[in-house]
């Protein structure tokens, strides 16, 4: 898998479910139907193909569950996490708890983030953009990519 790339609109209905956009849907591994929803640093909630899902997993039992904050991150990280597939209409049922968590109202957008998808609040995701200046955006990327080549 390349990686996920776009942002895409969605609308929640009454029962907490959402169409996956057609064009992240083209974007899934062959076969996907099972995925991993979790809470996000940013309060968003990240959707993972269960694949992608097994990496992170893989990397999270190698810490030292012993360490205090390793506790407290599995505890926020996977404690909340669960499995979620794709019914036969492509539609995703998203927990009342994460919605909940992410403050996530009828209308929501999808954002790319190579190996996951972000679910925002339509109008927190567009106010992170407004809150943003493109001076702020420039000095973020050079913090970040310093040292690297593109």
């Amino acid at each position: 898998m390349a990686g996920f790339l776009g942002e895409y609109e969605a609308t929640i209905d009454a029962k907490g479910r959402f169409l996956l956009p057609g064009g992240l849907k083209k974007q899934m591994p062959e076969g996907t139907t099972t995925m991993v929803i979790s809470r996000g640093f940013e309060k968003c909630l990240l959707l993972y193909p269960q694949k992608s899902w097994e990496t992170i997993e893989e990397k999270i039992k190698k810490l030292n569950e012993f360490n205090p904050k390793v506790s407290q991150f599995r505890t926020l990280f996977v404690g909340g996490a669960s499995y979620v597939e794709l019914d036969s209409a492509g539609r995703i049922l998203l927990p009342p708890s994460l919605r909940e968590y992410a403050g996530l109202g009828k209308d929501i957008l999808l954002a790319s983030d190579i190996d996951k998808i972000k679910i925002w609040d339509s109008g927190k995701y567009k106010k992170l953009f407004e809150d943003f200046s493109s001076d702020a955006f420039a000095s973020l990327a050079s913090d970040v990519t310093a040292g690297i080549n593109f």
